[in-house]
């Protein structure tokens, strides 16, 4: 495995474990619990890697692993 290859897998990692925190914060066991400061930190985290994944491999391979994932299904 290339090193990008790594980079990407590695962001495509971040984005669905940040955003499921987020969500989880917002509508899981613990709603109203959690901090508007930790979502919006995790909410940024998942943007930041998410503009990186499209640095890396261009928007249109990107966009749709970025929904993919934050719609909870596998990308392809």
């Amino acid at each position: 495995m290339s090193a990008q290859q790594s980079e990407v897998a590695t962001l495509i990692a971040c984005i669905e474990a940040e955003y499921n925190a987020a969500m989880q914060g917002l509508y899981g066991y613990a709603s109203g619990t959690a901090r508007h400061e930790i979502i919006s930190a995790r909410m940024e985290r998942t943007q930041n890697a998410s503009a990186r994944l499209i640095e890396i491999i261009g928007k249109d391979a990107a966009l749709p692993i970025i929904v993919a994932v934050m719609d909870g299904s596998t990308p392809s």
